[in-house]
Protein backbone atom coordinates (compact mmCIF):
# COMPACT_ATOMS: atom_id res chain seq x y z
CA UNK A 1 0.00 0.00 0.00
CA UNK A 2 1.68 3.62 -0.84
CA UNK A 3 2.78 6.26 1.72
CA UNK A 4 3.53 9.18 1.98
CA UNK A 5 7.77 9.39 3.37
CA UNK A 6 9.14 12.57 5.12
CA UNK A 7 10.11 13.69 1.95
CA UNK A 8 7.23 13.66 0.26
CA UNK A 9 4.78 15.27 2.98
CA UNK A 10 7.57 17.96 3.14
CA UNK A 11 7.26 18.90 -0.13
CA UNK A 12 3.56 19.10 -0.01
CA UNK A 13 3.91 21.24 3.14
CA UNK A 14 6.09 23.48 0.96
CA UNK A 15 4.09 23.73 -2.43
CA UNK A 16 0.78 24.11 0.05
CA UNK A 17 2.68 27.25 1.69
CA UNK A 18 3.97 28.74 -1.49
CA UNK A 19 0.25 28.43 -2.72
CA UNK A 20 -1.44 29.59 0.23
CA UNK A 21 0.64 32.82 -0.48
CA UNK A 22 0.64 33.10 -4.40
CA UNK A 23 -3.38 32.43 -4.29
CA UNK A 24 -3.96 35.68 -1.76
CA UNK A 25 -1.90 37.71 -4.19
CA UNK A 26 -3.53 36.45 -7.47
CA UNK A 27 -7.14 36.40 -5.13
CA UNK A 28 -7.40 32.72 -6.48
CA UNK A 29 -9.56 30.52 -4.57
CA UNK A 30 -7.24 28.56 -2.50
CA UNK A 31 -8.24 24.70 -3.81
CA UNK A 32 -8.08 26.10 -7.17
CA UNK A 33 -4.60 26.58 -6.76
CA UNK A 34 -3.58 23.70 -5.35
CA UNK A 35 -4.86 21.53 -7.75
CA UNK A 36 -2.96 23.39 -10.34
CA UNK A 37 0.20 22.79 -8.35
CA UNK A 38 -0.83 18.72 -8.01
CA UNK A 39 -1.39 18.40 -11.39
CA UNK A 40 2.10 20.80 -12.07
CA UNK A 41 3.77 17.97 -9.95
CA UNK A 42 2.65 15.38 -11.66
CA UNK A 43 3.74 16.01 -14.90
CA UNK A 44 7.59 17.06 -14.02
CA UNK A 45 9.72 14.74 -15.28
CA UNK A 46 11.05 13.37 -11.70
CA UNK A 47 8.75 13.43 -8.88
CA UNK A 48 7.60 11.73 -5.74
CA UNK A 49 5.49 8.96 -6.35
CA UNK A 50 1.90 10.44 -4.21
CA UNK A 51 -0.65 7.89 -2.80
CA UNK A 52 -4.15 8.95 -2.79
CA UNK A 53 -6.31 6.22 -1.57
CA UNK A 54 -9.68 5.00 0.00
CA UNK A 55 -8.07 4.96 3.39
CA UNK A 56 -6.21 7.87 3.16
CA UNK A 57 -8.93 10.08 2.29
CA UNK A 58 -11.25 8.38 4.32
CA UNK A 59 -9.73 7.27 7.72
CA UNK A 60 -7.49 9.86 7.58
CA UNK A 61 -8.52 13.26 5.82
CA UNK A 62 -12.11 12.80 6.51
CA UNK A 63 -12.41 12.70 9.82
CA UNK A 64 -10.91 16.22 11.04
CA UNK A 65 -12.75 18.02 7.83
CA UNK A 66 -16.01 17.11 9.25
CA UNK A 67 -15.45 17.74 12.49
CA UNK A 68 -13.64 21.54 11.86
CA UNK A 69 -16.91 22.06 10.29
CA UNK A 70 -19.27 21.27 13.08
CA UNK A 71 -17.23 22.67 15.41
CA UNK A 72 -17.40 26.68 13.60
CA UNK A 73 -21.76 25.67 13.71
CA UNK A 74 -23.95 27.31 16.04
CA UNK A 75 -26.66 25.15 17.31
CA UNK A 76 -28.51 28.04 17.43
CA UNK A 77 -28.73 28.92 13.95
CA UNK A 78 -28.13 25.05 12.96
CA UNK A 79 -31.69 23.93 14.73
CA UNK A 80 -33.65 26.80 12.66
CA UNK A 81 -32.65 25.91 9.66
CA UNK A 82 -32.16 22.03 10.71
CA UNK A 83 -35.54 21.05 8.35
CA UNK A 84 -34.87 22.84 5.37
CA UNK A 85 -31.19 21.07 5.69
CA UNK A 86 -32.44 17.69 5.94
CA UNK A 87 -35.17 18.13 3.76
CA UNK A 88 -32.38 19.63 0.82
CA UNK A 89 -29.77 16.41 1.81
CA UNK A 90 -31.08 13.14 2.48
CA UNK A 91 -34.14 13.49 -0.25
CA UNK A 92 -31.94 15.98 -2.07
CA UNK A 93 -29.48 13.43 -2.24
CA UNK A 94 -32.52 10.50 -3.26
CA UNK A 95 -33.19 13.13 -6.08
CA UNK A 96 -29.74 14.01 -7.66
CA UNK A 97 -28.41 10.24 -7.58
CA UNK A 98 -31.81 8.91 -9.22
CA UNK A 99 -31.60 11.33 -11.73
CA UNK A 100 -27.75 10.59 -12.51
CA UNK A 101 -28.33 7.07 -12.23
CA UNK A 102 -31.26 7.08 -15.11
CA UNK A 103 -29.11 9.09 -17.13
CA UNK A 104 -25.95 7.23 -17.39
CA UNK A 105 -27.30 4.24 -17.54
CA UNK A 106 -29.46 5.27 -20.22
CA UNK A 107 -27.19 8.04 -22.12
CA UNK A 108 -23.79 6.23 -21.76
CA UNK A 109 -24.78 2.19 -21.29
CA UNK A 110 -23.81 1.61 -17.75
CA UNK A 111 -24.96 -1.37 -16.05
CA UNK A 112 -27.73 0.06 -13.23
CA UNK A 113 -25.26 -1.11 -10.77
CA UNK A 114 -22.75 0.60 -11.78
CA UNK A 115 -24.73 3.81 -12.54
CA UNK A 116 -26.18 4.06 -9.37
CA UNK A 117 -23.07 3.52 -7.07
CA UNK A 118 -21.55 6.61 -9.46
CA UNK A 119 -25.09 8.53 -8.79
CA UNK A 120 -24.40 8.19 -5.17
CA UNK A 121 -21.23 8.72 -4.21
CA UNK A 122 -21.26 12.02 -6.79
CA UNK A 123 -24.10 13.05 -4.89
CA UNK A 124 -21.47 14.10 -2.33
CA UNK A 125 -20.92 17.58 -1.68
CA UNK A 126 -17.70 19.74 -0.99
CA UNK A 127 -17.81 23.21 -0.96
CA UNK A 128 -14.51 23.90 0.74
CA UNK A 129 -13.46 26.61 -1.38
CA UNK A 130 -17.12 28.16 -1.47
CA UNK A 131 -16.96 28.45 2.29
CA UNK A 132 -13.43 30.31 2.06
CA UNK A 133 -15.17 32.51 -0.98
CA UNK A 134 -17.84 33.14 1.64
CA UNK A 135 -15.69 34.17 4.65
CA UNK A 136 -13.53 36.48 2.36
CA UNK A 137 -16.21 38.23 0.72
CA UNK A 138 -18.23 38.74 3.86
CA UNK A 139 -21.27 36.86 2.33
CA UNK A 140 -24.91 37.36 4.63
CA UNK A 141 -23.73 34.54 7.75
CA UNK A 142 -27.27 32.56 7.03
CA UNK A 143 -26.21 31.37 3.67
CA UNK A 144 -22.85 30.26 4.39
CA UNK A 145 -24.44 28.00 7.27
CA UNK A 146 -26.93 26.71 4.82
CA UNK A 147 -24.36 25.85 2.59
CA UNK A 148 -21.80 24.71 5.09
CA UNK A 149 -24.87 22.61 7.00
CA UNK A 150 -26.02 21.12 3.88
CA UNK A 151 -22.79 19.56 2.74
CA UNK A 152 -22.09 17.76 5.16
CA UNK A 153 -25.89 15.93 6.28
CA UNK A 154 -25.56 15.53 2.35
CA UNK A 155 -21.83 14.09 2.72
CA UNK A 156 -23.55 11.76 5.53
CA UNK A 157 -26.54 10.84 3.44
CA UNK A 158 -24.25 9.83 0.35
CA UNK A 159 -21.85 8.17 2.39
CA UNK A 160 -24.92 5.99 3.40
CA UNK A 161 -26.36 5.88 0.65
CA UNK A 162 -23.34 4.13 -1.06
CA UNK A 163 -23.20 1.47 1.38
CA UNK A 164 -26.84 0.35 1.18
CA UNK A 165 -25.96 0.36 -2.56
CA UNK A 166 -22.17 -1.63 -2.49
CA UNK A 167 -23.89 -4.07 -0.77
CA UNK A 168 -26.42 -4.89 -2.71
CA UNK A 169 -23.64 -4.88 -5.55
CA UNK A 170 -22.03 -7.66 -3.40
CA UNK A 171 -24.83 -9.94 -3.16
CA UNK A 172 -26.05 -9.16 -0.03
CA UNK A 173 -30.06 -9.04 -0.07
CA UNK A 174 -32.23 -6.37 0.57
CA UNK A 175 -35.63 -5.98 1.39
CA UNK A 176 -37.59 -2.71 2.06
CA UNK A 177 -37.38 -3.99 5.64
CA UNK A 178 -33.46 -5.05 5.67
CA UNK A 179 -32.82 -1.73 3.46
CA UNK A 180 -34.98 0.45 6.54
CA UNK A 181 -32.89 -1.28 9.16
CA UNK A 182 -29.70 -0.83 7.53
CA UNK A 183 -30.50 2.54 7.43
CA UNK A 184 -31.61 3.17 10.87
CA UNK A 185 -28.49 1.41 12.23
CA UNK A 186 -26.22 3.72 9.94
CA UNK A 187 -27.78 6.85 10.54
CA UNK A 188 -28.91 6.65 14.88
CA UNK A 189 -25.95 4.56 14.81
CA UNK A 190 -23.90 7.31 13.90
CA UNK A 191 -25.60 10.02 15.58
CA UNK A 192 -25.49 7.73 18.84
CA UNK A 193 -21.68 7.29 18.26
CA UNK A 194 -21.16 10.49 17.91
CA UNK A 195 -23.12 11.46 21.25
CA UNK A 196 -21.60 9.07 23.22
CA UNK A 197 -17.65 9.68 22.05
CA UNK A 198 -18.41 13.56 22.87
CA UNK A 199 -19.78 13.18 26.75
CA UNK A 200 -17.09 10.99 27.67
CA UNK A 201 -13.94 13.83 26.33
CA UNK A 202 -16.12 16.52 27.66
CA UNK A 203 -16.78 14.69 31.10
CA UNK A 204 -12.75 13.98 30.85
CA UNK A 205 -11.89 17.50 29.88
CA UNK A 206 -14.04 19.01 33.10
CA UNK A 207 -11.34 17.86 35.25
CA UNK A 208 -8.55 19.95 33.22
CA UNK A 209 -7.71 23.52 32.06
CA UNK A 210 -4.63 22.21 30.56
CA UNK A 211 -5.34 23.30 26.48
CA UNK A 212 -2.69 21.05 25.30
CA UNK A 213 -5.01 18.23 26.89
CA UNK A 214 -8.23 19.69 25.59
CA UNK A 215 -6.89 19.60 22.43
CA UNK A 216 -5.60 15.95 22.31
CA UNK A 217 -9.16 15.37 23.76
CA UNK A 218 -11.16 16.90 21.14
CA UNK A 219 -8.52 15.09 18.68
CA UNK A 220 -9.80 11.76 20.16
CA UNK A 221 -13.23 12.63 19.42
CA UNK A 222 -12.70 13.56 15.67
CA UNK A 223 -11.04 10.34 15.17
CA UNK A 224 -12.60 8.31 17.47
CA UNK A 225 -16.30 8.96 17.36
CA UNK A 226 -15.67 8.22 13.45
CA UNK A 227 -13.73 4.78 13.78
CA UNK A 228 -15.91 3.35 15.95
CA UNK A 229 -18.55 3.90 13.74
CA UNK A 230 -17.06 2.80 10.56
CA UNK A 231 -15.69 -0.26 12.39
CA UNK A 232 -19.70 -0.94 13.38
CA UNK A 233 -20.75 -0.28 10.06
CA UNK A 234 -22.49 2.76 11.22
CA UNK A 235 -22.06 6.36 9.34
CA UNK A 236 -18.94 7.57 10.39
CA UNK A 237 -19.48 11.32 9.12
CA UNK A 238 -22.54 11.63 10.83
CA UNK A 239 -20.75 10.21 13.96
CA UNK A 240 -17.67 13.03 13.43
CA UNK A 241 -20.49 15.66 12.40
CA UNK A 242 -22.43 14.70 15.97
CA UNK A 243 -19.09 14.76 17.99
CA UNK A 244 -18.42 18.46 16.32
CA UNK A 245 -21.68 19.52 17.21
CA UNK A 246 -21.66 18.72 20.82
CA UNK A 247 -18.15 19.84 21.52
CA UNK A 248 -18.50 22.72 19.72
CA UNK A 249 -21.61 23.79 21.81
CA UNK A 250 -21.76 22.45 24.89
CA UNK A 251 -18.44 22.28 25.08
CA UNK A 252 -17.75 26.15 25.83
CA UNK A 253 -20.04 26.04 28.35
CA UNK A 254 -18.48 24.24 31.62
CA UNK A 255 -16.27 21.26 30.68
CA UNK A 256 -13.44 23.24 28.31
CA UNK A 257 -11.98 26.07 29.53
CA UNK A 258 -12.39 29.83 28.56
CA UNK A 259 -8.27 30.19 27.59
CA UNK A 260 -8.76 26.83 25.89
CA UNK A 261 -11.11 27.73 23.30
CA UNK A 262 -8.49 30.03 21.31
CA UNK A 263 -6.23 26.82 21.28
CA UNK A 264 -8.81 24.65 20.32
CA UNK A 265 -10.20 26.65 17.36
CA UNK A 266 -7.04 27.66 16.27
CA UNK A 267 -5.91 24.10 16.38
CA UNK A 268 -8.23 22.89 14.44
CA UNK A 269 -8.33 25.60 11.36
CA UNK A 270 -5.04 24.54 10.76
CA UNK A 271 -5.77 20.86 10.90
CA UNK A 272 -8.39 21.72 8.46
CA UNK A 273 -6.06 24.05 6.36
CA UNK A 274 -3.10 21.16 6.28
CA UNK A 275 -5.67 17.97 5.13
CA UNK A 276 -7.25 20.30 2.69
CA UNK A 277 -4.28 21.15 1.30
CA UNK A 278 -2.75 17.38 1.11
CA UNK A 279 -6.25 16.70 -0.28
CA UNK A 280 -6.38 19.23 -3.28
CA UNK A 281 -2.84 18.44 -4.44
CA UNK A 282 -3.10 15.15 -4.51
CA UNK A 283 -6.16 15.60 -6.40
CA UNK A 284 -4.73 17.49 -8.64
CA UNK A 285 -1.86 15.25 -9.00
CA UNK A 286 -3.75 12.66 -9.77
CA UNK A 287 -6.30 13.99 -12.21
CA UNK A 288 -3.07 14.43 -14.48
CA UNK A 289 -2.87 11.00 -14.55
CA UNK A 290 -6.10 9.95 -15.74
CA UNK A 291 -6.80 8.74 -19.27
CA UNK A 292 -10.13 11.05 -19.46
CA UNK A 293 -9.40 12.13 -23.14
CA UNK A 294 -11.14 8.63 -24.16
CA UNK A 295 -14.13 9.26 -22.11
CA UNK A 296 -14.31 12.92 -22.68
CA UNK A 297 -18.23 12.12 -23.90
CA UNK A 298 -19.38 10.05 -20.63
CA UNK A 299 -17.63 12.92 -18.38
CA UNK A 300 -19.51 15.56 -20.11
CA UNK A 301 -22.44 14.02 -19.69
CA UNK A 302 -21.96 13.23 -16.33
CA UNK A 303 -20.92 16.98 -15.84
CA UNK A 304 -24.68 17.87 -16.85
CA UNK A 305 -26.30 15.11 -15.27
CA UNK A 306 -24.95 16.16 -12.03
CA UNK A 307 -25.74 19.83 -12.23
CA UNK A 308 -28.92 19.24 -13.78
CA UNK A 309 -29.81 16.76 -10.55
CA UNK A 310 -28.72 18.88 -7.79
CA UNK A 311 -30.97 21.64 -9.28
CA UNK A 312 -33.84 19.14 -9.38
CA UNK A 313 -32.62 18.53 -5.81
CA UNK A 314 -32.45 22.17 -4.69
CA UNK A 315 -35.11 23.87 -6.43
CA UNK A 316 -38.29 21.91 -5.66
CA UNK A 317 -37.60 20.88 -1.86
CA UNK A 318 -36.29 24.76 -1.30
CA UNK A 319 -40.05 25.34 -2.71
CA UNK A 320 -41.75 23.09 0.02
CA UNK A 321 -40.78 25.17 2.70
CA UNK A 322 -41.66 28.70 0.76
CA UNK A 323 -44.42 29.00 3.21
CA UNK A 324 -42.25 28.36 6.51
CA UNK A 325 -40.21 30.12 8.32
CA UNK A 326 -36.55 28.57 6.83
CA UNK A 327 -37.58 29.58 3.45
CA UNK A 328 -34.90 30.91 1.61
CA UNK A 329 -34.12 33.07 -0.87
CA UNK A 330 -34.24 32.12 -4.94
CA UNK A 331 -30.49 33.87 -4.97
CA UNK A 332 -29.55 31.73 -2.00
CA UNK A 333 -31.15 28.71 -4.33
CA UNK A 334 -28.83 29.40 -7.25
CA UNK A 335 -26.18 29.21 -4.93
CA UNK A 336 -26.62 25.95 -3.54
CA UNK A 337 -27.19 24.50 -6.95
CA UNK A 338 -23.96 25.86 -8.27
CA UNK A 339 -22.12 25.85 -5.21
CA UNK A 340 -22.24 22.04 -5.14
CA UNK A 341 -18.49 21.17 -5.37
CA UNK A 342 -17.20 18.01 -5.28
CA UNK A 343 -14.57 16.83 -4.27
CA UNK A 344 -12.82 14.34 -1.40
CA UNK A 345 -15.42 12.04 -0.32
CA UNK A 346 -16.73 11.24 -3.74
CA UNK A 347 -13.36 10.00 -4.65
CA UNK A 348 -13.09 8.51 -1.76
CA UNK A 349 -15.97 6.57 -2.19
CA UNK A 350 -15.12 6.00 -5.94
CA UNK A 351 -11.60 4.77 -4.68
CA UNK A 352 -13.98 2.32 -2.12
CA UNK A 353 -15.95 0.70 -5.50
CA UNK A 354 -16.66 -3.02 -5.17
CA UNK A 355 -14.22 -5.20 -7.57
CA UNK A 356 -17.26 -6.80 -9.07
CA UNK A 357 -18.51 -3.48 -10.36
CA UNK A 358 -18.02 -3.47 -14.46
CA UNK A 359 -17.57 -0.03 -14.92
CA UNK A 360 -15.25 0.60 -12.32
CA UNK A 361 -12.43 2.26 -13.85
CA UNK A 362 -14.63 4.05 -16.13
CA UNK A 363 -16.49 5.43 -12.80
CA UNK A 364 -13.45 6.13 -11.40
CA UNK A 365 -12.09 8.07 -14.52
CA UNK A 366 -15.18 10.16 -14.80
CA UNK A 367 -15.33 10.84 -11.24
CA UNK A 368 -12.05 12.71 -11.46
CA UNK A 369 -13.63 15.17 -14.27
CA UNK A 370 -16.47 15.66 -12.28
CA UNK A 371 -14.43 16.99 -9.02
CA UNK A 372 -11.91 18.95 -11.30
CA UNK A 373 -15.04 20.84 -13.76
CA UNK A 374 -16.54 21.73 -10.10
CA UNK A 375 -13.00 22.86 -8.87
CA UNK A 376 -12.37 24.78 -11.85
CA UNK A 377 -15.59 25.82 -13.50
CA UNK A 378 -18.03 26.30 -10.08
CA UNK A 379 -15.32 27.29 -8.22
CA UNK A 380 -14.16 29.91 -10.00
CA UNK A 381 -16.65 31.77 -10.79
CA UNK A 382 -18.54 31.93 -7.16
CA UNK A 383 -17.17 35.34 -6.00
CA UNK A 384 -18.60 36.22 -9.49
CA UNK A 385 -21.54 34.51 -9.51
CA UNK A 386 -22.05 36.19 -5.57
CA UNK A 387 -21.18 39.30 -6.39
CA UNK A 388 -24.10 39.34 -9.43
CA UNK A 389 -27.03 38.19 -7.15
CA UNK A 390 -25.82 40.74 -4.58
CA UNK A 391 -25.32 39.04 -1.27
CA UNK A 392 -22.75 40.37 0.40
CA UNK A 393 -23.63 41.29 3.87
CA UNK A 394 -23.31 45.17 2.93
CA UNK A 395 -26.70 44.65 0.99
Amino acid sequence: MPHFSIYSLGLLLLIATVVAMVSRRLRLPYSVGLVIAGIGLALLPKTVELPLTRDLIFNIFLPPLVFEAALQLEWGAFRWNLPLTLGLAFPGVVIAAAFVAVGMHFAIGWSWIGSALFGVLIAATDPVSVIASFREMKVAPRLSMIVESESLLNDGAAAVGFSLVAAIAAGAAMTPMAIAGSLLWTVAGGIMSGVAVATLVLLMAWRTEDHMVEITLTTIAAYGSFLIAEHFHMSGVLASLTAGLVIGNLGWMRALSESGRTHILAFWEYAAFLVNSLVFILIGSHEARQPIVPLAGAAAVAVALVLLGRALAVYPLAALFSGTRTRIDARYQHVLVWGGLRGALALALALALPLNVAERQEILVVSFAVVAFSIFVQGLTMPWLIRRLGLLRAM
